[in-house]
């Protein structure tokens, strides 16, 4: 079992020295950031800006923009200096073309930065990750702190959060309480799966320091807006197919998307809904983007929702929570794809 001794003192000084030294910072997490993504970017920052000395200019820098629902975190400052590439590419360009420190949290990979990737293929600035996910590309970056048995990135950081600021002299900052303890609430689906004792030990030490759990639930559980409730019923009346063997499935176009004006984000958790069925093994969603599908693989325990994904959508994760994509726009085909792919996955995993 992973503890937060195991984090090496040697690689926590050099973040020190890389943080110390640096003065322009870049924070960037992997596109479409969710919970997890934008709570440990924004917990990093507010650790650097708060227990470093002054002087130092930190941004977080964005692919696409953030889920409204997580929102709330940030002040109206934060929110200002924050770069999205979607939104002006020049900006993050001319502020990474100056920084002598990338931080990477939340992904494993340079690739799943999406459209900053190029940006940063020719890069000399130190680069540190720090990610919960599998296979993190050891070649990309200069440090890592990498370790899947925890929850959630926002898990792994707030300790090692808690020993940088030993070495600092300080405490955790509470202005980072919150984001942490978002971060791991989404990516455990509210501590329903990826939960290790561990985690349960760093939710309690947050709250004890003054987190805010409640808030935290109103904003990201209870404050939808009426069409994403509206399309979640229309969904799973009109459109979730449950096969056989236990693999619900369900699809969601551009069209559909549209004619009930659903944003980017406002589908999040969509893939669980599935799973709360006895007979439901393994659930899918997929969600088009233009001339690709997104697709989001959730099970239970003893089905491997990794394999499915490295297997047949071009993508990876956890155990029990991964994602891909599908190379096609028609919501028949993609259809037609599922079930092909799951005949042949399903006969090599029983």
């Amino acid at each position: 079992m992973w503890k937060s001794s195991s984090i090496p003192a040697g690689d926590l000084a050099i973040l020190e020295d890389s943080i110390r030294q640096a003065s322009r910072i870049g924070i960037v997490p992997h596109t479409r950031p969710d919970g997890d993504a934008v709570g440990s970017s924004l917990a990093m920052r507010r650790f650097i800006t708060e227990c470093f000395d002054g002087g130092k200019e930190v941004r977080i820098l964005l692919d696409t923009d953030m889920p409204d629902a997580v929102r709330f975190l940030l002040t109206q400052e934060e929110k200002e200096q924050t770069l999205v590439c979607e939104k002006d590419k020049e900006a993050v360009a001319g502020f990474l073309s100056a920084c002598d420190l990338l931080i990477f949290p939340d992904l494993n990979q340079i690739s799943r930065c999406g459209e900053i990737a190029p940006l940063l293929r020719d890069h000399d600035a130190r680069r540190i990750l720090i990610d919960h996910h599998p296979t993190p590309d050891t070649s990309a970056f200069d440090l890592l702190f990498s370790e899947t048995e925890v929850s959630s990135t926002c898990e792994l950081l707030y300790h090692i959060l808690v020993r940088l600021a030993g070495l600092r002299g300080v405490t955790l900052p509470k202005s980072c309480l919150d984001p942490l303890l978002t971060g791991i609430t989404t990516d455990t689906n509210n501590f329903a799966n990826s939960v290790f004792s561990m985690t349960l030990g760093t939710v309690s030490e947050l709250l004890e320091a003054g987190a805010d759990r409640d808030t935290i639930l109103a904003h990201i559980y209870e404050s939808y807006p009426e069409r994403r409730i509206r399309l979640m019923g229309w969904l799973l009346d009109r459109e979730l197919v449950i096969t056989e063997q236990g693999v619900a499935y369900m699809i969601l176009d551009d069209a559909c998307a549209k004619r009930f004006g659903i944003l980017e984000g406002e589908t999040e958790g969509f893939v669980n809904l599935p799973l709360a069925v006895d007979r439901v093994k393994m659930s899918l969603f997929l969600r088009q983007n233009g001339d690709e599908f997104r697709v989001s693989i959730r099970s239970k325990k003893g089905w491997s929702a990794q394999r499915l994904a490295r297997g047949y959508f071009e993508g990876g994760g956890h155990e029990q929570a991964s994602g891909g994509k599908l190379r096609m726009n028609d919501k028949a085909e993609a259809a037609a794809w599922i079930e092909r792919c799951l005949k042949d996955f399903l006969a090599h995993e029983q």
